[in-house]
C-alpha cells in the first residue's frame, strides 16, 4: 500500500481532528525527506493499534522511535513496517516545548520500551504510561538531556564527579 492510500485510510477512519497532515514528497529545505503522517498526540495509541491490527495495514514492526527538538515544539517520530504487506509508514506527533509528553506505545509494540527510554534520556521527552521510564544510556546523576538544542555540556570537574 502506498503512502497516500495509508493516509486516506486513516483520514476515513479517524477524521481530520486526529489525522492532522501528511507530506508525500518531502521538503529538503525543511529537512523532510521521507513521506510521513502527522497525527494528534492524544490519538497516537489509538491510531497505532489500528495500524497494527487492521488486516489491510498490518504494521507489526516498529523499527525505531526518535525525538526531534524543533524551535517551537518536540516531535516523536515512529518508523513502522508491515512484514506481511511489505509497506512502511512514518508517523509523527508533536508536543509543546514547555511539557514534551507523548503517550507510550509500549502496549502496542513492546519494542518501543527501549526506544522511549532512549528518547527520554537523551532528549528529555516523557512517554506517559511507560512501564519503566528511566535513563538507559547516561548515569542517573547526569543533569539534563544532551540532544536538546539548549543543552550546555557540563565542565570537566562535574564529569569527574559522576565518574566519567
Amino acid at each position: 500500500m502506498e503512502h497516500l492510500e495509508i493516509y486516506n485510510r486513516l483520514r476515513e477512519t479517524f477524521g481530520e481532528e486526529k489525522i492532522l497532515d501528511h507530506v508525500i514528497t518531502g521538503d529538503e529545505k525543511k529537512g523532510w525527506r521521507d513521506p510521513f503522517i502527522l497525527v494528534k498526540t492524544e490519538a497516537l495509541v489509538e491510531i497505532a493499534r489500528f495500524l497494527r491490527d487492521d488486516e489491510a495495514l498490518g504494521f507489526d514492526v516498529l523499527h525505531c522511535i526518535t525525538a526531534v527538538d524543533w524551535p517551537d515544539y518536540f516531535e516523536s517520530v515512529y518508523h513502522l513496517y508491515s512484514m506481511k504487506h511489505r509497506h512502511r509508514v512514518i508517523l509523527k506527533a508533536r508536543a509543546p516545548r514547555e511539557d514534551p509528553r507523548f503517550p507510550s506505545v509500549v502496549p502496542v509494540w513492546p519494542a518501543a520500551n527501549w526506544h522511549e527510554r532512549e528518547e527520554y534520556d537523551l532528549v528529555g521527552v516523557k512517554y506517559d504510561g511507560h512501564p519503566n521510564l528511566t535513563r538507559i544510556l547516561l548515569p542517573d546523576e547526569w543533569e539534563g538531556h544532551p540532544l536538546r538544542k539548549d543543552y550546555v555540556m557540563p565542565d570537566h570537574d562535574r564529569l569527574r564527579e559522576i565518574g566519567l
